[in-house]
């Protein structure tokens, strides 16, 4: 017996119905099925491309520019450079003065060199790098700027390594400038790595003497190497705290700016329309001064200063001494009545022997 439903039969047309029915909502799930892996496909390769892009960003933060002239970024760095040959220049009853030069940053820093006569000390001679200040860098000169200060440090048993900053006398480079660029800080440290690797030079007693903008590249090269710079002397010293310069200004006429199309006057540009100008509370600016790290450094600091000084106020050493005073900072603030911004005179006499009797005490 067919008990099979007739074509018509109403029931037999419902069942075609749900069969509809069922069919189409299999497909739409298959779709809804094919669509959401598609769509949690695509959605996870997002979330990996966000996370590339956040890893990026981050590592774009941590080579954030102009991070070269931070004082973190000096401390990260490592300074290793040696002397090239020796070249005699001059010579005294005292010691030989010899032309050479190092390497740093890949540019030929070149200076000039005394070696003491007579029996070299246990270990190595006592060394000072000493740093020179703003010059017009056509107008310098190896062996005439500073002489005398060369001339009499090293009569009194020292090293004295005079170095040509970068870009002055027969230095490559380009002059950066001391305030906004860690160039000078660096040649610094290399020099003082330079004397480190040689055979007459005790590597534990090497100090640093700056004068004038030099003051700014020492106190940071402290900063950069606390437990490795021991002393620092420096004179008529300018921009520590870098509030001070907005405050107490500088008035140097003998100041060149960099030409305009020059790569260091663009550079500083760049830096300023970034960052603005210095800003105390600014995560960029904080990392700059010497004074904001203080806490590691166990060395001494020398400051010299004239109260007639025109150029740079002795109110910059007035106001690095309280600062030193208040961080339990070894230090000495030796004033001088008169000799102006180079301590000429009788007071230079004072200056240079005050400075002699500092590296003999704490190298």
């Amino acid at each position: 017996m067919d008990l099979s439903l007739p074509e018509n039969h109403p029931i037999q047309k419902i069942n075609k119905k749900r069969r509809v029915l069922v069919l189409l909502c299999a497909f739409i799930g298959l779709n809804a099925i094919v669509f959401g892996a598609f769509y949690f496909s695509v959605k996870s390769q997002k979330v990996e491309n966000n996370a590339d892009l956040y890893s990026n960003t981050k590592t774009q933060i941590s080579q954030a520019p102009f991070a070269e002239m931070t004082i973190p970024y000096l401390r990260s760095r490592s300074y290793e450079s040696s002397l090239s040959q020796l070249n005699q220049a001059t010579e005294t009853s005292n010691y030989i003065g010899y032309l050479t030069s190092y390497q740093s940053d890949g540019f030929k820093v070149k200076g000039y060199l005394t070696i003491p006569k007579g029996v070299m000390p246990s270990g190595g001679w006592p060394a000072i790098v000493f740093v020179h200040g703003y010059i017009p860098p056509a107008s310098y000169r190896t062996l005439e700027n500073y002489a005398t200060h060369v001339d009499f440090l090293a009569k009194n048993g020292f090293v004295v390594f005079k170095i040509d900053l970068r870009g002055h006398g027969q230095s490559e480079g380009e002059p950066g400038g001391g305030y906004y660029s860690g160039d000078y800080i660096i040649d610094t440290l290399n020099a003082k790595a330079a004397l480190e690797s040689s055979d007459y030079v005790h590597p534990d007693r090497i100090g640093l003497w700056g004068h004038s903008m030099a003051g700014n590249v020492v106190s940071r090269a402290m900063a950069a190497s606390p437990s490795e710079v021991k002393a620092i002397a420096i004179w008529s010293g300018a921009v520590y705290t870098y509030e001070d310069f907005s405050e107490f200004s500088i008035e140097d006429n003998s100041y060149q700016p960099p030409p305009s199309d020059s790569p260091a006057r663009a550079r500083r540009n760049e830096m300023f329309e970034i960052y603005g100008q210095f800003d105390p509370n600014s995560s960029f600016w904080k990392q700059v001064p010497m004074t904001n790290y203080l806490s590691d450094i166990k060395g001494a600091i020398s400051l010299n200063h004239a109260r007639d000084d025109s150029v740079v106020d002795i109110v910059y050493s007035r106001n690095l001494a309280e600062i030193l005073e208040k961080n339990s900072i070894r230090h000495e603030l030796n004033e001088y009545a008169g000799g102006g911004h180079n301590i000429t005179g009788s007071y230079f006499t004072q200056a240079i022997q005050n400075t002699v009797d500092f590296f003999k005490r704490e190298l």
